[in-house]
């Protein structure tokens, strides 16, 4: 992998992991579109999702901090409320990590048909939530379960996490600042989980595809435009303004399937 590579695929994942498009659906493309398949891309997709949960560390800090805080007063407290219901909303995607991983990664072939047809039922997930009025709940436990089913789902490349997860909360009526807040704090676990997993398997023992520049990039490339996209995809969901997006991925999708076929 060269370095304008590593800078174009660190540039999509910063970008796509926040916005509600799918990084995992774009990056296959790119991998598609630039021939890395196998191991020789491993490597590099765990570095700049790191990248990308950094990025979300150092925005939400003070709401961790804040979590951090209330987990150590030893009360039931709503922090603690708060970080119960992120453990529940993991357990899908756990559950798919521990005994469907091997079922998981064959969707990762780099199948534009498939991947451009995710990016419809994306597309088509989004614009339900342009019907639906701003709620006032505050996730309760239930509905947490039900966001984090959307995120087992969106381990689909083409289906967008933050937009499954984030439309999930939407349309069960919750508070859109807090279905955000709720959605980017529940997905750091999982990666670093995913992460390490990836770094124990043995199977980048064997990578000598990415050289160490081409890492450094594509790391400050995710790392950096991931930031900008997760402040703009804060402003964006308050506004309720996610049907652009709807639209292009319903653009990609349809142009994955026709280049794919």
């Amino acid at each position: 992998m060269d370095e304008l590579t590593a800078f174009i695929l660190g540039l999509i994942q910063g970008l796509t992991e926040f916005l509600p498009v799918s990084s995992s659906g774009h990056l296959e493309l790119g991998k598609s579109i630039f021939g890395l398949q196998g191991s020789e891309n491993l490597l590099f997709t765990v570095t700049v999702h790191g990248a990308t949960v950094l990025s979300t560390l150092v925005i939400f800090y003070r709401d961790i901090v804040g979590l951090l805080k209330g987990l150590f007063a030893f009360r039931w407290n709503p922090e603690i409320r708060f970080i119960a219901k992120i453990c529940l909303s993991m357990i899908p995607v756990a559950i798919l990590g521990v005994f469907f991983r091997d079922e998981v990664e064959s969707y990762f072939t780099g199948n534009a048909v498939f991947v451009g047809s995710m990016l419809i039922i994306n597309s088509f997930v989004l614009s339900l939530t342009s019907l639906v009025k701003s709620g006032v709940k505050t996730i309760p436990f239930l509905d947490a379960l039900a966001i984090g089913i959307a995120q087992a789902v969106a381990v689909l490349p083409g289906i967008s996490r933050s937009g499954a997860t984030i439309s999930t909360g939407i349309l069960l009526k919750n508070r859109k600042e807090e279905v955000t807040r709720f959605s980017f704090l529940m997905v750091i676990i999982p990666i670093l989980g995913a992460n390490a997993m990836d770094l124990m398997s043995g199977d980048m023992q064997s990578d000598t595809q990415v050289g160490g520049t081409a890492l450094l990039i594509g790391f400050l490339t995710a790392f950096l435009t991931g930031l900008l996209a997760c402040k703009w995809m804060i402003s964006l969901v308050r506004k309720g303004k996610l049907i652009g997006f709807a639209v292009y991925c319903f653009i990609i999708g349809l142009a994955a399937i026709i280049w794919g076929s």
